[in-house]
């Protein structure tokens, strides 16, 4: 056979393999209809989020921007806004007594109330996760004022509790203690303050109740056989598997904290007294809002409020790394 035959015999095997290589490939072809389905499921996934992103932009944003164009203004809601600058945050921090006045007593509420709440939801959680007679009637019960906490109706109740010749006065005057009412005296009603946040700690606990579920009985066993007792065992063991629970609690309280307005304004009665010891900076930036009309002033006090806040959840979020502990961390 002839070269040239031979190359035309190599040349036909070769084509008659690539068609076939051709043939068995599986054809990608869109089926009819695919790209109007995805285009029609995209549109209904942004029809979704339509009333998100209206509520996010009519309710949040837009009221956020305005109300920061505000603090730089003069309004009282029956006149237009007047352009003035950086004079009401002068004037907050050179010649407002109140709003200083305003600032340290909320600053003492949330750093001695954050705390105190943080440890008797710890301690009553761990004392809950020991005891399994009864857990459920004793979780819903310490529970339950979390949710009627911040009612206006609890505020009245505590108010006639630590009033003069209320149930607490009497039973402290039973013992021989004679403080008087607590609500009336500015030494003592911070922390009666105090003391109806604590009381509200039932949503913390519960947080804490399911942390403490998730520890292995494994890290205690380990640790018993050591010898270790039973704060060594807490200090070692339940302290790091539950710091990022202790971190999520104590970021949520102290930003609630902040916020606290319902419980102060009944108490008080909208004066933030006695002696201004009830008026929280909520209370006060509504006050000046709505009851001097100043408006500006207040939306200034809010957004101070809001960086401050905004301060010590960005520091928590940095320092987290040096206490908080999350599970597979090999730090």
């Amino acid at each position: 056979m002839s070269t040239t035959a031979t190359r035309v015999i190599v040349t036909g095997e070769k084509a008659s393999r690539r068609s076939l290589v051709r043939k068995s490939r599986p054809e990608h072809r869109e089926r009819p209809g695919a790209r109007g389905r995805e285009r029609r499921e995209t549109l209904a996934g942004y029809g979704f989020l339509v009333p998100w992103l209206i509520g996010f932009f009519g309710l949040t944003l837009i009221p956020m921007a305005y109300s920061l164009y505000l603090s730089f203004t003069s309004y009282n809601i029956f006149s237009p806004p007047r352009w003035i600058g950086l004079d009401n945050y002068v004037r907050m921090f050179t010649s407002d007594p109140n709003f200083m006045q305003s600032a340290q007593i909320t600053l003492i509420y949330v750093l001695v109330g954050t705390p105190i709440t943080l440890a008797a939801a710890l301690g009553v959680a761990m004392l809950l996760n020991y005891r399994d007679r009864g857990a459920g009637f004793f979780r819903s019960a310490f529970y339950a004022p979390s949710l009627i906490g911040g009612s206006v109706s609890v505020a009245i109740v505590w108010r006639a509790m630590f009033g003069n010749d209320g149930p607490v006065d009497n039973s402290l005057s039973f013992l021989g203690i004679d403080l008087g009412g607590w609500i009336g005296n500015p030494d003592l009603v911070l922390p009666a303050m105090i003391l109806l946040a604590v009381w509200q700690f039932g949503a913390t606990m519960v947080i804490f109740l399911a942390g403490l579920k998730q520890i292995p009985k494994e890290l205690y066993e380990a640790v018993e056989m050591d010898g270790a007792n039973a704060w060594h065992r807490f200090r070692a063991v339940t302290i790091p598997m539950l710091s990022p629970v202790i971190f999520f609690n104590l970021l949520l309280g102290l930003i609630g904290a902040f916020q606290v307005f319902a419980s102060a304004y009944i108490i008080s009665n909208g004066s933030g007294g006695p002696a201004g010891m009830t008026n929280f900076i909520t209370l006060y930036l509504y006050k000046r809002g709505f009851s001097d009309g100043q408006m500006g002033y207040a939306a200034a006090i809010a957004w101070v409020l809001l960086v401050v806040v905004a301060i010590i959840a960005f520091i928590l979020f940095r320092t987290q790394r040096s206490w908080v502990h999350y599970s597979g961390d090999n730090r």
